[in-house]
């Protein structure tokens, strides 16, 4: 036999095995894929019809891992953040999401004998956003399309997203918002995908696959290296910090000075306090203009801009106010509360409900409009300045229904990740 012969007849033999292994093994493949809110890592089954996929998949597991055929199951995990949030942010999210995931399938009792691997990457899919934008009819397509494809994920120091920053800054932000609305929603999800062998025992004599003890789900993930690498020096460190100090510009024009701060306390819900003191007077032309007093807000923060970044958006709040004043522009005069004594002796009371929008206009200022529905009650005075007295009038109760608060506030924002994306300056 000639050395041509045996070559041929090695390459004859080894293609007849590997035609017989794949008769007897079939690979064969299924994914699944679920949703989550903006900001939050938890797991919903009732959210974007999570519950339905999730039962369906459940039952194949079960199913296809009963199977004596079927063997070596692997599995691969990933999970993405939509790109409008703060990366330290996004990191936390799209790893708390594979957990919420895996958590999930340990809660339905799966596992898969044989061998098992997985893989965690993700952060952001900037594939997907591409495709997307190709089947679209957005604006600034083309813009958008420029940017994904040739604009490097990270800066030259590794530490700022440059291929984000471009979109939000691209044309005042209207392909970004455009995109948070239709695309985003679809990108925040952890998907799996599985593989198996399966082997058909009417083939023929099989080539024995080795026998791995069946493997439970790990109870915690250790990331490798995926689509959202870390960069060389990380920016921000601890925990988001929210905060304002803010002034009511309607009392400024008033010539009452005010100043007012606001936290940021948890799942959108915000406490506020505010303080108020103009004391003028012209004894000579009798002119008096006094108003001191506070108020206490607590807030709760509503719609997409108050999930997508606190004290931002559509907010409802009670409140209450104290206060007392002492108004005479030259004619008759008015006094709220006793004369002399504390505040709470001569003081005027309010309570209500407020709405309010607070609008961003810089990095860090907003210019927040809110309107107050209550009841204010209390004794006030009227008086005359004859001479060089002021005569006593009438002694009245106040007992009045309607608008008690208004604001339109200039709100400086504090604190670590408090800033408005898009609106000038670092991002």
């Amino acid at each position: 036999m000639t050395i041509e012969s045996k070559i041929m007849r090695k390459i004859l033999t080894t293609a007849l095995l590997l035609c017989s292994l794949y008769a007897q093994a079939q690979i064969q493949t299924d994914s699944v894929r679920v949703y989550y809110r903006v900001g939050k890592s938890l797991l919903e089954p009732g959210f974007h019809g999570n519950d339905t996929v999730l039962a369906d998949f459940v039952q194949r597991l079960r199913r296809v891992t009963e199977d004596p055929r079927n063997r070596n199951f692997n599995f691969r995990i990933k999970s993405y953040a939509s790109p409008e949030g703060p990366l330290s942010l996004n990191r936390r999210l799209y790893a708390g999401r594979t957990e919420a995931f895996m958590g999930y399938l340990r809660q339905e009792g799966i596992s898969l004998p044989g061998r098992t691997g997985l893989w965690q990457d993700g952060c952001y899919n900037w594939e997907e956003l591409r495709r997307r934008v190709e089947d679209s009819d957005m604006p600034y397509r083309a813009e958008v399309l420029d940017i994904l494809r040739n604009v490097s994920e990270w800066g030259h120091d590794g530490t700022v997203e440059l291929r984000k920053e471009q979109l939000m800054a691209l044309a005042g932000g209207e392909p970004f918002r455009y995109m948070l609305r239709r695309f985003f929603p679809e990108m925040r999800y952890s998907s799996m995908l599985l593989f198996y062998e399966t082997v058909d025992p009417g083939l023929g004599p099989q080539i024995p696959l080795p026998e791995v003890p069946a493997t439970a789900l790990p109870g915690r993930l250790a990331p490798l290296a995926g689509q959202c690498p870390a960069p060389k020096a990380e920016v921000k460190t601890g925990k988001p910090f929210y905060m304002a100090v803010k002034t009511n510009l309607l009392y400024d024009a008033a010539l009452v000075p005010n100043i007012g701060v606001e936290f940021h306390l948890k799942n959108n819900w915000s406490l506020s306090a505010g303080w108020m003191y103009g004391w003028w007077k012209k004894d000579r032309i009798h002119w008096y203009w006094r108003a001191y007093g506070g108020d206490i807000t607590v807030r709760k923060w509503l719609g997409k801009a108050a999930r997508e970044k606190p004290l931002t958006g559509h907010h409802l709040g009670i409140y209450g106010q104290v206060l007392t004043y002492d108004f005479e522009t030259g004619g008759r005069g008015y006094m709220g509360g006793e004369p002399g004594g504390t505040l709470f002796d001569r003081a005027n009371f309010a309570g209500g409900v407020e709405y309010g929008y607070s609008l961003p206009i810089r990095r860090r200022l907003n210019l927040d409009f809110t309107i107050g529905i209550g009841y204010m009650g209390g004794k006030y005075y009227e008086y005359k300045p004859i001479d060089d007295c002021y005569v006593w009038q009438a002694t009245k109760q106040r007992h009045y229904f309607g608008p008690t608060k208004l604001e339109v506030s200039l709100v400086w924002l504090l604190g670590r990740d408090n800033i408005n994306k898009g609106k000038g300056g670092k991002r």
